[in-house]
């Protein structure tokens, strides 16, 4: 009869890593409200909510909101699964080290993978949506040229923060969750409770959006509205090794990210419904933009101003904390050895960041942003990918952790879901599956690229992925643990007695 484990009490952050194998090269700077706000910027709902709204309301009409809750519990489940990990895995770098060490190297190597080219399309698309706010607020059109240059823009100024180190990255994060706060909390009260326009009945009122059809296709059609909201909270445990006691820290800053994010979503998109003055021409697609409308004709034109210096703090924000979470995963794939130019990308600055990963970060958006410039029929394949890749990698680690518990696996961080562990662990496994299966069925436009889209991106990513894999075989060139945790967590409870055995001698 296997007994629970008594709560662990806290190793100091060095001992914990020394257990790992590393060493504490990073300043560890970042409070539980930073490492939630980097969170949290980078899932952005304002960020989310501007982009889909009227996508979501043309194919679901307004019960399409409720996708954000449906979403949000799924993700809050594998945020749960996520903190029980990265307890005992506090290492920079979140998806690729803990698939690694619940698994393997080569399957970590593809998460890892995935992973990192999901993150890459993921900053040049906030970076092209940001430069949108960027124009309007300045008062320029939007011309392909200047989208290019604003793009460009934010790109190079998050490198320029993320430069000056983990306390400047701690700041501006901070100052995006507050514009953030402002921009989609502070917004949809006022237009919940002063502009008004609708019923809350018409949160269940489908305004024939199936036509002759049913429903329940046309709500599965909308899932897009909390899928491509709730990610980012991931980000939290990327810059591990920057926070004091993560163990701790990391899996509350995780939840509060779903938590929070997942509030100020439903008050953005609720209001922005409730205070249409013609949701009608929404909801059939004549308004294919109707945000900057909505936001006019209730914050007048200075009010609508304020806004737009909000929502451009906010992709400011999202960009840096999204080049922030790709460096660190870049960094760690280095330091074991796993990416072509390791040595260089695996380099930590006098300032403790990884420079050359942070370089790596900005340049390659940067190119894939001309490529669209150049030509624009590749932003749906490539943008399409990102979010499907991201949850591909999110659920690897989910199984892993599956995996290891079926094992033997307890847990050995001071964050535990204790006994509910493995039927978090399998209910938050069979979200994920639902979730990619919604992302993953084609279109049925007649049009293959557009219905096949996130096939495409995938398919591009898998095929080089696995080339490189069996080709140059980095699994063979790094000795660094995987596939531990159950040694790992036998350590960490072995490390804990000691050191409590030791403070009662002294």
């Amino acid at each position: 009869m296997s007994v629970e484990p008594a709560k662990p009490t806290d190793l100091g952050d060095s001992d914990h890593l020394e257990v790992l194998g590393y060493q504490d090269n990073f300043n560890r700077s970042m409070s539980l409200w930073a490492n939630f706000a980097l969170g949290f910027t980078y899932l952005s709902p304002l960020v989310g909510v501007y982009s889909l709204f009227a996508v979501a309301l043309t194919i679901g009409g307004p019960p399409s909101i409720w996708w954000i809750v449906i979403v949000g519990a799924g993700q809050l489940l594998v945020s749960l699964v996520f903190g029980e990990v990265v307890s005992q895995y506090p290492i920079h770098g979140g998806i690729y080290p803990w698939a690694r060490r619940l698994w393997g190297r080569r399957y970590a190597w593809m998460a890892a993978w995935i992973y990192i080219w999901a993150m890459i399309v993921t900053i040049t698309a906030v970076a092209g949506y940001g430069s949108g706010f960027v124009a309007s607020l300045f008062g320029i059109a939007a011309t392909p040229e200047v989208v290019l240059g604003f793009s460009l823009g934010l790109l190079l100024l998050a490198l320029v923060f993320n430069f000056t180190g983990t306390k400047t990255l701690a700041r501006v994060a901070q100052i995006g969750l507050a514009a953030e706060l402002i921009g989609v909390i502070g917004v949809g009260l006022y237009l919940l409770i002063f502009q008004r326009k609708q019923e809350f009945s018409v949160f269940f009122d489908t305004m024939n959006v199936e036509g002759d059809g049913s429903y329940a296709t046309a709500f599965i059609g909308a899932a897009i509205a909390g899928l491509f909201l709730f990610y980012g909270f991931e980000a939290c445990g990327d810059v591990a090794e920057e926070v004091e006691n993560p163990g701790r820290r990391i899996p509350k800053a995780m939840i509060l990210t779903i938590l929070v994010g997942g509030v100020s979503a439903l008050f953005s998109f609720g209001g922005y419904v409730l205070a249409a003055p013609d949701l009608a021409s929404i909801v059939s697609g004549e308004d294919a933009d109707p945000i900057p409308g909505i936001l006019e004709a209730t914050l007048g034109p200075v009010g609508a101003k304020v806004f737009l210096v909000v929502a451009v703090l906010a992709f400011i924000s999202c960009v840096l904390s999204l080049q922030a979470a790709a460096s660190r995963l870049l960094y760690s794939f280095a330091r074991d050895g796993m990416i072509p130019g390791h040595r260089w990308l695996a380099k930590v600055s006098a300032n403790k960041v990884p420079r050359n990963a942070l370089i790596v970060a900005c340049t390659v958006p940067a190119i894939i942003t001309l490529l669209i410039y150049v030509n624009p029929a590749i932003t749906l394949p490539v943008t399409a990918f990102a979010v499907l890749g991201i949850y591909i990698a999110f659920q690897m680690v989910v199984l892993g952790a599956l995996r290891q518990r079926l094992r033997g696996w307890k847990p050995a961080g001071t964050f535990s879901l204790g006994a509910w562990g493995l039927v978090v662990n399998i209910v938050a496994l069979a979200y994920g599956l639902f979730a990619i299966w919604l992302m993953a069925t084609p279109g049925s436009s007649g049009d293959f690229v557009a219905d096949y889209a996130v096939w495409i991106g995938l398919g591009v990513v898998l095929v080089s992925g696995f080339g490189y894999l069996f080709i140059a075989r980095p699994d063979r060139k790094s000795d660094a643990p995987a596939g531990d945790a159950i040694e790992v967590a036998e350590r960490l409870r072995q490390r804990r007695v000691e050191t409590a055995a030791m403070t009662t001698v002294d």
